[in-house]
């Protein structure tokens, strides 16, 4: 005796059948997506294996972090991260690899990747006061998120940079 068919098999025989109707109701599904803000950051090391940090304005508490900021509307992460490293330190990178990802509070989601440098910082943008290089016994305090996305750099081999 043949089993009744079920309703997932029903719409799935009859979406294949029309497949233009998923592309139309694409919008509704995603205008009741949930919205998040996407932040970017990027591991840099030089050949000392020193990594680039950078002290925020705007970040009073806890003011030294990896480089980077915000994506835009639409804007590819790597791409947003290398505009970051542009605009803030006069700097071009070529991201490498992600590293680690996570929902740091509230509709937040922090992308970290490990980049390379291509040059070296032109100027700082009013967004920053300083940047310098440090080691990694000798880091000041830095976010959760920025610590276990530069732990997981550490553990990258030497020769992907």
């Amino acid at each position: 005796m043949a089993e009744p068919e079920t309703f997932p098999k029903r719409l799935s025989r009859f979406l294949r059948r029309y497949p233009w109707l998923i592309r139309l109701a694409y919008p509704l599904h995603v205008a009741r997506q949930p919205r998040f803000t996407v932040g970017v950051v990027g591991v840099v090391f030089n050949a000392q294996r020193e990594v680039l940090l950078v002290e925020h304005v705007y970040h009073p508490e806890i003011p030294w972090g990896l480089p980077g900021g915000g994506i835009n509307y639409r804007e590819d992460p790597a791409l947003g991260l290398a505009r970051e490293f542009r605009e803030e330190l006069g700097l071009a990178v070529r991201v490498v690899q992600p590293l680690y990802v996570e929902y740091t509070y509230w509709q937040h989601v922090d992308l970290a990747f490990l980049c390379r440098a291509e040059g070296e910082i032109a100027k700082l943008s009013g967004e920053l006061t300083d940047a310098r290089w440090f080691k990694r016994d000798a880091l000041p305090i830095i976010t959760r998120f920025q610590f276990r996305a530069l732990n997981k750099a550490y553990e990258t081999p030497e020769t992907v940079l």
